[in-house]
């Protein structure tokens, strides 16, 4: 979704504070440049304390004093936390997950299926839509709060689920048939005697109901699109605040329990929350995969919903840190920046989850540094909205294969993310820019013909007819980059009777049948790649595998590496086939960060992709602006000052008004950037 301007802001509320300083909140924000608030979608008992009694006072105060000073608002649908009148009215609204029944308390604990529930979200929405219907300040909608299924798994969604089978397979035996329910004697003759799914032992059923729960999201988000829809003008948006999975305290890959492009049908622009390691940490990269995430929902721009100001404790930013971050997030095609939150709460569990401003209330070094980015976004935000990207690598990434590998885990606390980001941070770090395609998008795996290399992390669940276009994408000439794990089991998450990788085995001129844990393993390169890997340098580590190996018995495929190991010598480890028009590549174990960068320039090169001579803590970021102006970012993720050499066109500092020539040397001080638009 295009916008008239960046959306530089933050979460407000006026019913956490302390004190009435609405006026003094607002005349900081004005001071900051800032000019949109995000309200109201976390304080249901707020506005209806009492069933059937509407108190909108905090909301009038909020729109009020946005309007005075000339603000915009989004209107959140405050569906996520329920009051307690509302759990005592329906004991049974709490979900029931496998760890047993919701306690009523903590927020995203309802069963999200439960008549009672939605009858009473539908009618705090329209109270809420209608109340302020007339605001003209309010700029688009926010549908719930990174909603999930939350693990409902109580009689009315397994009966839910019951019928979605029914609709799926009107034939139970070709049921019984699919998911292999003959084993331990799990074979259902009648849906009448369909068990309890939480005790199911067979993964592939575990994980169908957790693609169901997926579906409950969806649903629900359209339901709540609809009523919204009643009673929004046709320039007021409607979104969701996505987030991500999560690991390590922040951001790490796709979001497990959404099917994010399937949920997004009937939003107008995608929103996500982007939350990522901050101080000697900061690097970028989860702002980068969030947003080539964020952009792929919609194919388009997207808005940050939510990012960190301070946030936790270890995330309070260094000087120009929050500048950076800022900037980042509108290099990969963000169209805002809003941070969660305004104000530090001083109560309950978020308290140390810091805002802009500290429990004091009082400007900071943070609240400073959100002038200064306020200040340069009024200066140019004009020339780096509706960024346009268009890039030459795509990632495949698949919900499905992402449960199959939580349903059957390579290793302890080793997930499909950490293979996505595996890949996808070693190109991060050599400046490539990514594309991601969603399996479920079929215009966008009709359109794969467009990217010179596509890169399948561990797609685990393989179709036929994912296989086949994946096959005739390398037939047409793609160049193809896969890995382990890949087209192991069917849709069902039933392992492929027939040699590995199922289906591939000529596009990729392999096969397999054998796999292991590596135990003192590393890797032999062979050919045009044993230079890259030269470790006669005592300084240079060999490429050590750890995790998975497969033992790999080349056909057709030319093998890259082998394994070093007195036992496994004879397999390859990575190899390279020419398929009719195209290659496909095959990464067979897993190895360390360093030698898959190395192995990556390598790669590159041998298929005729481009590469700079910039790679991290130099990270370059690349788009088209509103007139067709090619706009480049240049970030320095590091303390100490670099230097590098511009060689697009000549350009205008956007920052400076400074004019730079192609081939000038330039020095990025510490936590710094540069934004040139091509003259």
């Amino acid at each position: 979704m295009k916008t008239s301007e960046i959306l530089f802001g933050a979460a407000y509320y006026d019913e956490y504070m302390p004190y009435d300083r609405i006026e003094t909140d607002m005349q900081m924000m004005q001071q900051a440049n800032m000019n949109v608030i995000r309200i109201a979608e976390s304080t249901w008992s707020t506005m209806e304390p009492i069933e059937g009694t509407f108190d909108f006072t905090h909301l009038d105060r909020m729109l009020n004093a946005s309007e005075k000073y000339g603000i915009k608002v989004i209107i959140g649908t405050p569906t996520y936390a329920i009051p307690s009148w509302l759990c005592k009215k329906y004991p049974d609204i709490l979900a029931i997950t496998n760890n047993g029944p919701e306690i009523y308390g903590h927020r995203q604990n309802m069963d999200i299926t439960h008549p009672g529930y939605l009858k009473h979200c539908e009618i705090i929405i329209r109270h809420l839509l209608e109340h302020i219907k007339n605001r003209t300040n309010i700029i688009g909608f926010q549908l719930d709060n990174e909603t999930k299924s939350y693990g409902t798994a109580g009689s009315r969604p397994q009966k839910l689920f019951v019928e979605y089978l029914k609709k799926l397979y009107p034939d139970i035996n070709q049921f019984n048939q699919d998911f292999g329910l003959n084993y331990w004697s799990n074979r259902i003759q009648n849906w009448e005697d369909f068990p309890d799914i939480r005790g199911t032992i067979n993964n592939s059923l575990s994980a169908e109901y957790k693609k169901f729960q997926r579906s409950l999201v969806s649903d629900f988000l359209s339901w709540q699109a609809g009523i919204v829809k009643e009673y929004s003008s046709g320039n007021q948006f409607i979104t969701q605040n996505f987030d991500y999975g999560w690991t390590h305290d922040h951001s790490f890959g796709m979001q497990p329990e959404v099917n994010q492009y399937e949920a997004a049908k009937d939003l107008t622009v995608a929103g996500f929350d982007i939350y990522h390691p901050s101080q000697d940490s900061l690097t970028g990269t989860e702002i980068s995969f969030g947003g080539d995430i964020a952009r792929s929902i919609k194919k388009s721009n997207y808005l940050v919903m939510e990012t960190q100001s301070q946030g936790n404790l270890s995330w309070l930013p260094y000087d120009n840190q929050l500048l950076l971050q800022a900037f980042s997030h509108l290099a990969s095609g963000s169209n805002s920046v809003m941070y969660w939150n305004w104000h530090s709460i001083h109560n309950a569990i978020e308290s140390y989850w810091k805002g802009v401003l500290s429990h004091d209330l009082k400007e900071n070094r943070t609240y400073l540094e959100t002038v200064k980015i306020g200040h340069e976004l009024q200066k140019y935000s004009n020339r780096i909205k509706n960024l346009k990207k268009k890039n030459q690598i795509a990632i495949l990434l698949d919900n499905h294969s992402l449960t199959g590998l939580q349903e059957f885990p390579i290793a302890s606390e080793f997930t499909y993310n950490h293979i996505f980001r595996w890949l996808y941070d070693v190109l991060y770090r050599l400046n490539i820019e990514c594309d991601i395609i969603q399996s479920s998008d079929l215009s966008a795996l009709a359109s794969l013909s467009e990217y010179k290399c596509l890169v399948v992390p561990a797609l685990y669940s393989a179709s036929d007819k994912m296989i086949s276009i994946i096959d005739s994408y390398v037939a047409e000439g793609g160049h193809l980059l896969a890995t382990f794990k890949t087209a192991f089991s069917d849709e069902h998450l039933k392992i492929r009777h027939d040699r590995q990788p199922y289906g591939l085995t000529e596009c990729l001129g392999i096969r397999y049948s054998q796999f292991t844990v590596p135990k003192d393993v590393s890797l032999s390169f062979k050919d045009e790649y044993a230079e890259t890997f030269n470790v006669a340098d005592s300084s240079q580590k060999p490429a050590y595998v750890s995790l998975w190996m497969e033992l790999l018995e080349p056909t057709t495929a030319k093998a890259l590496a082998l394994y070093h190991h007195p036992n496994w010598s004879e397999y390859a480890a990575i190899t390279s086939n020419t398929y009719k028009k195209g290659t496909g590549t095959y990464l067979g174990c897993y190895f360390d960060d360093n030698s898959l960068l190395k192995f990556m320039k390598k790669y590159l090169q041998e298929i005729g992709f481009p590469l700079t001579n910039l790679e991290f803590p130099i990270i370059s970021k690349n788009g088209l602006n509103d007139y067709n102006n090619k706009i480049h970012y240049y970030f320095n993720y590091s303390n100490k000052s670099i230097d590098f050499q511009y060689e697009y066109p000549d350009a205008t500092n956007l920052r400076t008004d400074e004019k730079i020539t192609s081939g000038t040397k330039y020095t990025l001080p510490p936590w710094d950037f540069i934004v040139l638009e091509e003259i």
